[in-house]
């Protein structure tokens, strides 16, 4: 079975995310929250570090209840900032409960984060034909957009990379390259 060549065939988490999550639209505000967050604790790390950990932010976020983590008192931020579970980057930390507060905003606006983020693609994914992972671009005019938009609405570490990331990871890109078997499935 092909596989995009970025993934890293020895490590089960890395393959199970490629073959059952990456690029697969995400339309559930609390996954698609989740999701961004992951994205932008990734900042100057690898993925794969992510991934490995992501059960614990998970739990350590209140499975990304944006209800929840609004109400985080300076208790809550120092015993996140001590646990080993997830990168202990208090600028990070911090962003998750910035994020949370925008996000509901959002929502309220909106009806549904799924809504707002998904206006960026008109509500459905790009299917883009890559060759090669050398061809795929790491921002595009989209991703500068949205960058842009999710700063002015009050997000943090929304860069237009991690943005274009994000928007892989929850599929409002496709960007499997063309011999890989979840391309054929996502087209």
């Amino acid at each position: 079975m092909e596989r995009c060549s970025w993934v890293k065939l020895d490590e089960p988490v890395y393959v199970k995310y490629h073959d059952e999550e990456w690029g697969v639209p995400v339309f559930d505000d609390r996954k698609l929250f989740e999701m961004l967050c992951l994205e932008g604790a990734q900042a100057g790390l690898s993925w794969l570090t992510i991934l490995k950990r992501r059960e614990g932010y998970i739990e350590a976020f209140d499975q990304f209840d944006a209800n929840k983590i609004v109400h985080y008192d300076e208790a809550k931020l120092t015993a996140l900032k001590n646990d080993e579970r997830i990168i202990r980057n208090q600028l990070k930390i911090n962003s998750v409960v910035t994020n949370a507060k925008s996000y509901l905003a959002i929502q309220k606006e909106y009806g549904s984060f799924s809504n707002y983020i998904w206006s960026f693609v008109d509500g459905k994914p790009i299917i883009n034909e890559w060759e090669s992972p050398q061809e795929v671009p790491i921002t595009t005019e989209i991703s500068d957009r949205m960058s842009k938009q999710l700063k002015k609405d009050g997000f943090k570490f929304v860069g237009s990379i991690i943005c274009y990331s994000y928007m892989q990871a929850v599929g409002m890109v496709n960007d499997h390259t063309v011999n890989c078997h979840c391309y054929k499935n996502l087209s």
